[in-house]
């Protein structure tokens, strides 16, 4: 039986992250992600347990149901890969691993969908918007970089802390202190909203004529005012859209 390595070699650690990224390749309805993380921890666990019943038994407590936001899971697959080594080399059971993923998948989920859907996908959207005027088209693939850049950043710290601190894991990510940043990015959405509305309300107006368009402006830059001043109140930032969009409607109908 050969002897579990003291440390996962870089090439391997590399492997799992990559295979991290297709979490969501597989989805299942009994399972949900299962699939994608079994796939993803796989190369550990071949590189700790000989083929063979302890391999197996590896793979399998890896195929329970899992679910959680797809970019916060690369903690979870660090903090797996580090329960992982400790149960290979003896130094605790299997079943911490499992009760580890089944205490973080949705406090991490919700804190996911928070900072990720509702804060740095509209705020990075509505500053590449905002930029239209200036770049044009190429406001669409800076929306892309933006984006991608600080998720896949954040993937990678959020690996490295799993895989180093374990269940320590869990303080490191309380310090990042995410719903405040996420805060401040929908304040940044809200504002930049506010700016697009408005040079598109002179640029409308000046094509109709010029006779609405500081009417418009006004009303515009008064509403972006007013959308940050209510996301800085914690006002969800859908509610500020869909009254935004209300207001440009009826605005729409009469001028």
């Amino acid at each position: 039986m050969s002897t579990p390595p003291a440390t996962l070699s870089f090439g391997v650690l590399l492997r799992v992250f990559l295979r991290s990224l297709f979490l969501q390749a597989s989805w299942n309805p009994k399972g949900m992600q299962n699939l994608g993380l079994a796939y993803a921890v796989y190369p550990a666990l071949a590189a700790l347990y000989p083929p063979g019943p302890a391999r197996e038994e590896a793979v399998r407590r890896h195929l329970v149901f899992f679910n959680t936001h797809p970019y916060v899971a690369a903690a979870i697959v660090g903090g797996v890969i580090n329960h992982e080594q400790r149960i290979a080399r003896g130094e605790e059971t299997p079943d911490k691993v499992v009760a580890f993923k089944a205490a973080l998948m949705g406090p991490l989920a919700a804190l996911g969908d928070g900072f990720f859907w509702l804060s740095l996908k509209p705020a990075t959207g509505a500053v590449s918007a905002a930029l239209v005027p200036l770049l044009g088209v190429w406001a669409v693939p800076l929306f892309l970089v933006l984006y991608n850049l600080v998720h896949l950043l954040l993937r990678v710290r959020l690996y490295w802390l799993g895989l180093t601190l374990g269940d320590l894991l869990v303080e490191a990510v309380a310090r990042a202190n995410l719903p405040v940043r996420g805060a401040r990015l929908r304040a940044v959405a809200a504002a930049s909203a506010g700016g697009v509305a408005a040079w598109l309300a002179v640029s409308f107006g000046a094509n109709a004529g010029g006779l609405y368009a500081p009417v418009l402006a006004a009303g515009c830059l008064a509403l972006g005012v007013a959308s940050y001043v209510l996301v800085s109140r914690r006002v969800p930032n859908y509610v500020v859209l869909y009254v935004a969009a209300g207001l440009a409607c009826v605005a729409g109908a009469f001028l």
